[in-house]
């Protein structure tokens, strides 16, 4: 059985279908790409997946049980964690502080063990402080040592962006979803987060979906690609498959394969 099965997945918004009898599923261990024009409705994908957004119809299942009813908080319990389109740090907390508070789904200790400092409490405090050290380490010297201890709005643009998959990393999931990890990143920076979500599957074991424009991205780290247009999918398969695709080249230049322009819609 799938990792994650979605089957005949739909949400509407007034209207407007969103998603429409969407087919998905991910093997465990694999890297899977979900590519498709602005509007095709990738993010609302991944806001279902972890419960952000409740379906219209369908189902989402994961490990053999379904997700539908869940809250996010519930869901990240489950196994899954996610990234942000838009980087939602806690911008005043230090960077060991925000790969701290992600692990409040995994700790036993609640109120009293903080208000009584107790040997219980001090010691998952402990097992939390250096897990997250340990996770914040993988990003090699950018996140790590002094900065442990600087607030997250002091980092670079690139380094919130490990910051936030740091975070994820720290609820300790199965899968992971990532929406547009290398957004408004160099080429330099685009390359090496390029090579690290490869080591995420290779040395962590996560799962990986990932929403991705650069096409160099999804070209060098995906098993599979699913492609979305306006809610639906339109291709599945190998990168090389899906790339020259005449329904995927259609989607994103807007005109079928081959057709001729006429003089009016060359003319600026």
């Amino acid at each position: 059985m799938s990792m994650l099965q979605i089957t005949d997945l739909s949400v509407t918004f007034g209207g407007l279908h969103a998603l429409k009898d969407l087919q998905f599923e991910v093997d465990e261990g694999e890297i899977v790409s979900v590519i498709g024009p602005n509007g095709a409705g990738k993010t609302t994908f991944f806001n279902m997946i972890s419960g952000m957004v409740t379906p219209t119809a369908g189902d989402i299942v994961f490990e053999g049980e379904s997700l539908l009813g869940l809250d996010p908080s519930q869901v990240t319990e489950r196994g899954i964690a996610r990234t942000f389109q838009n980087v939602r740090l806690f911008a005043n907390m230090t960077i060991l502080e925000n790969v701290m508070v992600a692990q409040h789904c995994r700790t036993d200790q609640r109120v009293f063990g903080a208000l009584f400092q107790t040997q219980a409490f001090k010691a998952e405090e402990d097992a939390i402080r250096k897990y997250g050290e340990e996770v914040l380490s993988f990003f090699g010297s950018r996140l790590v040592g002094y900065r442990l201890d600087q607030p997250a709005s002091v980092l670079s643009y690139a380094n919130r962006r490990r910051l936030e998959i740091a975070r994820a990393m720290a609820t300790r999931p199965r899968l992971l979803l990532l929406d547009e990890p290398v957004a408004g990143m160099n080429p330099r920076e685009s390359a090496e987060l390029t090579e690290l979500i490869g080591r995420l599957r290779s040395e962590w074991g996560f799962t990986i979906v990932m929403i991705e424009h650069d096409m160099s991205v999804v070209r060098d780290v995906s098993d599979r690609v699913v492609v979305l247009d306006h809610g639906e999918t339109i291709a599945q398969g190998p990168y090389s498959q899906v790339a020259n695709d005449p329904k995927v080249i259609e989607a994103y230049l807007g005109r079928p394969v081959g057709s001729e322009q006429t003089d009016e819609e060359v003319r600026p």
